[in-house]
C-alpha cells in the first residue's frame, strides 16, 4: 500500500506529517470518513411539499 496519498490528504487537513504517522488507524477513519446522507423523513417531505407546491398544470 502506497501512504503518499493518505499523507497528502492529511497534509490538506492541515495534519502536519509526524501527527500524521502517530494516528491511530481508527483516529484517522473518524478524521476522513464521509458523513452519512440524511434521511428525508415524511414530516421532512411534507414540509418540502408544503414550501415548493407543484404548479397547477391547468395553469400552464
Amino acid at each position: 500500500m502506497s501512504w503518499s496519498e493518505p499523507l497528502r490528504l492529511a497534509v490538506r487537513l492541515g495534519i502536519p506529517p509526524e501527527a500524521f504517522w502517530r494516528l491511530s488507524l481508527r483516529e484517522w477513519r473518524a478524521l476522513t470518513e464521509t458523513p452519512p446522507a440524511p434521511v428525508l423523513t415524511r414530516p421532512g417531505l411534507s414540509a418540502l411539499i408544503a414550501r415548493y407546491p407543484d404548479e397547477d398544470p391547468h395553469e400552464l
